[in-house]
């Protein structure tokens, strides 16, 4: 089975990373880490020209038709140029859990201006430190209004809505869809490792909402939506590694040392093929990932979980060994080095640590196993 890209995916690949060599240096994300601005704004205008955030959408609702697949080429070249941009909230969480879970009418009303980036959406799910859990859903919906706190959530400053995991009045979980702008809705910034990729607090008090969708909801859609989008963020992982890598081989082949380049040297060489062989992996289960995406093949939370393992392992590893290899100024504010370390860090708290996907992949393997000894039986 082959799970590399096609040949027009992988032009699309190209355009993408000359556009983004050129639009968005590591100058462009310092100038937002360094700013009061929650995104570069023009950025996102000129991504939506090209239709970057409509690429899953469906063509009948504003999308241009590029897929799952199109979609994780671009999360890797966003990635590789750290953008200082609302994409992942907005386009692997909030679009998708509108084309999964909204009605018609939803999907009629919020998809096309997303597609444009007219509007910016986000996923308000977690209440607090800790991984995804249902118990930790605390936050209620009755008669239509919305009370408790989600923190932190990705983007809420640049939003301009939210679909807010809550209790309804049956007591199970569903998502609703929350104006920003709404009356009893309170947003406070938090301060994070990462300031290009800002985060908030967000209290309702008595919020008037509206559920996403009509049909039955429960906590494994949430599960699903998250699948989805680790799949996407793994790709965006595996972009930062990539640059970090190619960064610190070509500091190793000049920077000299005792009149010898310091890649010489097998202290650095076993350091970088350390991350070679990281990326390499995260890059399999990636691409793994994206097939079973694609398809919404029923090896998605397996795939999802193998990539997101192997992603912030490599993310982490590249991140940290590249200001490694670049030695006392690799620590420094002037380098960038430090900016992929931050990134790294950020994204693989994103959808809950490693060791929640890590449990999460051993108890889709533990079913995999049970369903065979039932089939064999």
């Amino acid at each position: 089975m082959n799970f590399d890209f096609s040949e027009d995916l992988n032009l699309l690949r190209e355009q993408a990373r000359r556009f983004l060599t050129d639009r968005c240096s590591t100058r462009t994300v310092r100038d937002v880490f360094e700013s009061e601005r929650d995104y570069d704004q023009q950025l996102w205008q000129d991504i939506a020209k090209m239709g970057w955030q409509a690429a899953a959408i469906p063509e009948e609702l504003g999308g241009v038709g590029l897929g799952h697949e199109g979609l994780c080429v671009l999360a890797e070249e966003l990635g590789r140029a750290l953008a200082p941009l609302p994409f992942a909230s907005s386009v692997y969480l909030a679009t998708e859990a509108i084309v999964l879970h909204g009605s018609a009418a939803q999907k009629a009303s919020l998809l096309p201006r997303l597609a444009s980036g007219e509007a910016i959406g986000t996923f308000a799910l977690a209440e607090g430190i800790g991984n995804p859990r249902l118990r930790g859903i605390q936050a209620s919906v009755k008669g239509g209004r919305l009370n408790g706190c989600k923190w932190p959530v990705p983007d809420g400053s640049a939003a301009d809505f939210a679909l807010v995991a809550a209790r309804d009045e049956s007591g199970g979980v569903a998502l609703f869809h929350v104006d920003l702008q709404a009356a009893g809705v309170k947003l406070s910034a938090l301060q994070t490792l990462d300031p290009s990729r800002q985060q908030s607090r967000m209290d309702f008090d008595n919020v008037v909402v509206e559920r996403l969708g009509t049909g039955p909801f429960a906590w494994s859609d949430i599960e699903h939506l998250l699948d989805r989008a680790a799949v996407l963020m793994a790709f965006e992982q595996l972009g930062g590694a990539s640059v970090c890598l190619e960064t610190a081989t070509t500091y190793a082949k000049q920077r000299h040392a005792f009149g010898r380049p310091i890649g010489s040297f097998q202290a650095i060489k076993h350091k970088l093929a350390d991350v070679f062989i990281a990326n390499e992996l995260a890059r399999s289960n990636a691409y793994y990932g994206a097939w079973a995406l694609n398809t919404n093949a029923p090896e998605l939370p397996r795939a999802a979980a193998a990539a997101r393992i192997s992603a912030s392992t490599a993310y982490h590893l590249a991140s940290k060994e590249n200001i490694q290899t670049h030695g006392g100024m690799g620590f420094t504010w002037e380098m960038d080095c430090h900016l992929y370390y931050r990134r790294s860090k950020l994204l693989s708290a994103a959808l809950g640590s490693p060791p929640h996907w890590k449990e999460r992949l051993i108890s889709q393997l533990e079913l995999q196993a049970e369903q065979q000894l039932q089939a064999a039986a």
